[in-house]
């Protein structure tokens, strides 16, 4: 197979973008739920860093390994355990908190392997949902969130101001925050209400 072209890092997801362009260069970053390794690649090229990733579907592992990424197949809940504590900078799960079954679990491992955490989610608030399901009484279908409830990976819904009670809860602080609608970046004030997605920079 052949490996997909590494993009710019301003040609990234925006998210994903935004994570780029605050990682330094030379970091120890492992992305868990790497997919086909499209933020690794980028980081390596532009970036210089130590790229790790932990991605659960084998085909995609396949595909990061055709790009030359050092990607191994595992869970997010199952094997970070197998990391040492301060392993990497940067630990990053991109639009992955929303499907697992332990999410505080999850968050905590994220600080303990990593410095940090960069975490984003779709935002399960945002004014669109809440009209779908006030008014349409179901399960909202939104340009951010196009499948439907019975095709979907998102088991946890959450929204930016859950996110934040979360990460108070487990001891550990937010050190930025980055909110988009319509895939471009929109400013903090009314977040909750306004963005589709959020990510957060979470240390300890």
């Amino acid at each position: 197979m052949s490996a997909p072209r590494t993009p710019a890092l301003a040609d990234l997801r925006p998210d994903l973008a935004a994570i780029a362009a605050t990682i330094p260069e030379g970091a120890r970053v492992l992305d868990i739920g790497c997919g086909e390794g499209t933020l690794l690649a980028a980081l390596a090229e532009h970036k210089k860093v130590d790229a790790r990733g932990l991605e659960i579907d084998p085909e995609r592992v396949a595909t990061c390994v055709a790009r030359g990424l050092s990607v191994v197949q595992g869970d997010a809940e199952a094997d970070l355990v197998h990391y040492p504590d301060d392993a990497f900078d940067y630990a990053i799960l991109g639009q992955t908190i929303q499907m697992v079954d332990r999410p505080a679990e999850v968050l905590d491992e994220l600080l303990r392997v990593g410095r940090s955490a960069f975490v984003s989610f779709p935002n399960f608030a945002h004014w669109r949902m809440r009209i779908a399901l006030g008014l349409g009484g179901r399960m909202p279908v939104t340009p951010a969130l196009p499948e439907a409830w019975h095709a979907t990976g998102n088991i946890r819904n959450l929204a930016v101001s859950d996110f934040r009670a979360l990460v108070a809860e487990r001891g550990a602080r937010i050190e930025r925050g980055w909110y988009f609608a319509k895939g471009h970046a929109i400013r903090e004030r009314g977040a909750n209400l306004r963005a589709e997605f959020a990510l957060f920079l979470v240390g300890r």
